[in-house]
């Protein structure tokens, strides 16, 4: 049994460290801490989160106890991980609003009641300064300018805080104050994650075995998923948004998304590689929105879609928006409807010809805004429609 455990564990795993103490532990039948820390810098999980969010909840189904530990404290850092620069520091308010939503998103995957949910606060908060120098030398400068992310900003001179120095520090004494048995992570936490495992042995306590899970691509198709890139994805977008983000993505991307996030076999993924990707595109987007939203909410999606991209229909849902008296151009008009994150953002839409009113491009957005009874029907981007009057 144990062994059957331990392989479906390794499926789908970048890195894994401690494999065999790992593997008499689930042999002896031991009920193990899995733990997952994340810090919530910001309100929305994205699915780069769901992929880690996946391998705890098949620890879940193994019988295992999962540990959500959110990083309250070690958010007042920011983790430097993969970073060029030092993260800004967000106020306590702004950390308990993300931590709260969070929890709501993490148990859209997570089964809450196999879940123990911690925070870092609840040592970290009591530990002296005296507490804090004796974990800072446990570790040396040499040893952290090891990082990649580190050893490149320091060779461009670009700076690095004391307080990020202390980030691995901190991470691995999570594991130290949760007795972690394993801990899960992205592939660029593997440093932060090793350190888990040398303060836990320093202590005399049993090393985590450390799993990391690969990087999901985001929406370009080039850089990591991330909210920092705005190609993510979020477990809080909209039904319709979530649904129309999937479908924008690659083609090649898309296979990723099945092997990752669905995880199917290199073997059912060469099978989707004979049909016609958009047909693969729509059972991707279809999947995934109705693991989130239901069946029935996913075949509205599906519909809509088809309707507005194979037979250029609008969908039924448009949402229709009163322009303000003051606004007298229409690119005023078209800011107002809050559509839009920036004026810059409009402006490069409209200078790219992805803006039409009425099915026809917006050359000129400094055209008088007419003031009359009829709708009018806007297109931005392929996804985006909103009626304005």
């Amino acid at each position: 049994m144990g062994d059957e455990a331990f392989k479906k564990i390794c499926s789908g795993v970048e890195n894994i460290i401690g494999g065999d103490e790992l593997c008499e532990k689930l042999r002896a039948g031991k009920c193990l801490k899995v733990k997952l820390g994340v810090d919530p810098t910001r309100p929305d999980l994205t699915f780069g989160h769901m992929v880690v969010f996946n391998k705890l909840r098949q620890f879940q189904d193994l019988g295992h106890e999962a540990i959500l530990l959110i990083g309250d404290y070690t958010t007042i850092i920011g983790d430097p991980s993969g970073r060029s620069e030092t993260r800004p520091v967000l106020s306590k308010e702004q950390i308990e609003y993300n931590s709260c939503t969070y929890l709501d998103q993490a148990f859209k995957v997570l089964d809450p009641g196999k879940t123990t949910v911690r925070r870092n606060s609840e040592w970290f908060g009591e530990m002296s300064f005296e507490d804090a120098l004796n974990l800072a030398r446990r570790m040396t400068v040499a040893r952290m300018l090891e990082r990649d992310d580190f050893s490149k900003r320091y060779a461009e001179g670009v700076p690095i805080s004391i307080v990020e120095f202390l980030y691995p520090l901190l991470q691995g004494q999570d594991s130290v104050e949760l007795c972690a048995d394993v801990e899960l992570g992205g592939s660029d936490q593997l440093f932060n994650l090793l350190v888990g495992r040398a303060l836990q042995k320093d202590v005399g306590q049993s090393e985590q075995c450390v799993i990391t899970m690969p990087l999901l691509v985001g929406l370009d198709g080039k850089r990591k998923m991330s909210k920092s890139y705005n190609n993510y994805i979020s477990f809080n977008d909209s039904p319709k948004d979530m649904f129309g983000k999937i479908m924008s993505i690659p083609d090649e991307t898309m296979y990723l998304y099945y092997k990752y996030l669905l995880w199917w076999a290199d073997d059912e993924i060469s099978k989707l590689r004979v049909m016609h990707p958009m047909e693969c595109k729509e059972q991707l987007a279809y999947t995934l929105t109705a693991k989130f939203f239901g069946s029935d909410v996913a075949d509205h999606e599906l519909k809509q879609f088809e309707n507005i991209f194979s037979k250029n229909d609008l969908p039924d849902d448009i949402e229709e928006i009163i322009v303000p008296d003051f606004c007298e151009t229409l690119f005023e008009a078209l800011f107002s409807s809050g559509k839009f994150a920036s004026k810059k953002e409009l402006h490069r839409l409209i200078d790219q010809g992805g803006v039409k009113l009425e099915g026809t491009k917006l050359v000129d957005a400094r055209e008088k805004f007419g003031r009359k009874e009829e709708w009018t029907v806007v297109q931005a981007g392929k996804r985006l429609f909103f009626k304005i009057r």
